[in-house]
């Protein structure tokens, strides 16, 4: 999560909640990769100085987080010239349009494909930045959980921080259900699967970071349900049971039924398949979730597929 600019431009104090993605990640790291344009000393030296603390309490920079830690960034001074990024009405639209459900503890958006969730890593603006800027009464917005980037659908955000605790707690207790639907590769026989192996991060030589099936991963599972056979694919729904990093994309792959149009994942050659059928980007769609609310009632959100693969669906019906 990077640094929120404020209207005067000066960035302010950030509370950032740990998920999967972080998991385990040196405290030090994990700044490092946040504060982007920040010098490397700086970032070590409000961590000695205890302006950066882990659940109101003071840090060592090698410890590692944990599953709902929440971090407080203090403002810090970029090298760039500090000028925020600004959010163009078409943006504004597009997303206040793309909210499915809001109250004064929870936001629930349809994220595009092609936004990311959070700024960093040479992206200036996410989803939770624009909202942020759209919503400036709200002192506290945090994502819950993440998309990838080309990974449209339902996205929650906390409005509250009391919420936030609240809903990473069901996530743990695996209260919260998240439901996908995906094109594969191939004709994926019988009606039901899990997918269960291990998933491991690794970096390689290109600095390119990916996902396997390792024995020394993390467990991880995922339930797999055909919806649709087609000539050379099947729609799929799929309930990641745990929350690895592209952990649907990955034990797709290993399935021997990578995504279609999945840069990372899928060979090449199956790539340009979809290509030639007008597929652009990621067929990942999170499409819905059922969440316990904090007045104790389950609510269900539903995300209906964007016009861009139903339209690839209907072609592919056709064949």
């Amino acid at each position: 999560m990077t640094i929120e600019p404020t209207g005067s431009g000066r960035p302010s104090v950030q509370f950032v909640a740990i998920d999967e993605a972080n998991l385990e990640q040196r405290v030090d790291n994990f700044l490092l990769a946040r504060l982007k344009g920040v010098p490397k000393s700086a970032v070590y030296r409000i961590i000695r100085k205890g302006e950066v603390r882990v659940n109101k309490k003071r840090i060592k920079p090698e410890y590692k987080l944990q599953l709902g830690d929440l971090v407080r960034i203090p403002p810090v001074k970029t090298i760039d010239t500090g000028t925020g990024v600004f959010v163009g009405d078409d943006l504004k639209n597009a997303l206040e349009q793309a909210i499915l459900y809001e109250d004064e503890r929870l936001l629930v958006v349809n994220k595009p494909s092609g936004l990311a969730v959070h700024g960093g890593s040479g992206i200036s603006l996410g989803v939770v930045e624009a909202l942020r800027q759209m919503r400036p009464d709200n002192r506290f917005l945090e994502l819950v959980h993440r998309l990838d980037r080309d990974t449209s659908g339902c996205l929650m955000l906390a409005k509250k921080r009391s919420e936030l605790r609240r809903l990473h707690e069901a996530l743990k207790a695996g209260q919260i259900e998240k439901t996908y639907h995906a094109l594969v590769w191939g004709r994926w026989r019988g009606l039901s699967h899990q997918v269960e192996a291990p998933l491991a991060k690794f970096t390689l030589a290109s600095g390119e970071r990916i996902v396997r099936v390792s024995t020394d991963g993390k467990p991880s599972l995922t339930k797999i349900r055909q919806l649709e056979l087609y000539p050379q694919a099947t729609l799929v729904e799929a309930q990641p049971v745990t929350g690895r990093t592209h952990q649907i994309r990955v034990h797709c792959q290993y399935a021997g039924h990578p995504i279609a149009g999945d840069q990372k994942y899928m060979p090449k050659p199956q790539l340009e398949v979809f290509a030639e059928l007008g597929l652009q980007r990621l067929f990942l769609h999170a499409a819905r979730l059922a969440i316990p609310m904090a007045d104790g009632k389950n609510r269900v959100f539903d995300s209906p597929l964007p016009n861009d693969l139903s339209t690839l669906l209907t072609q592919l019906s056709q064949e």
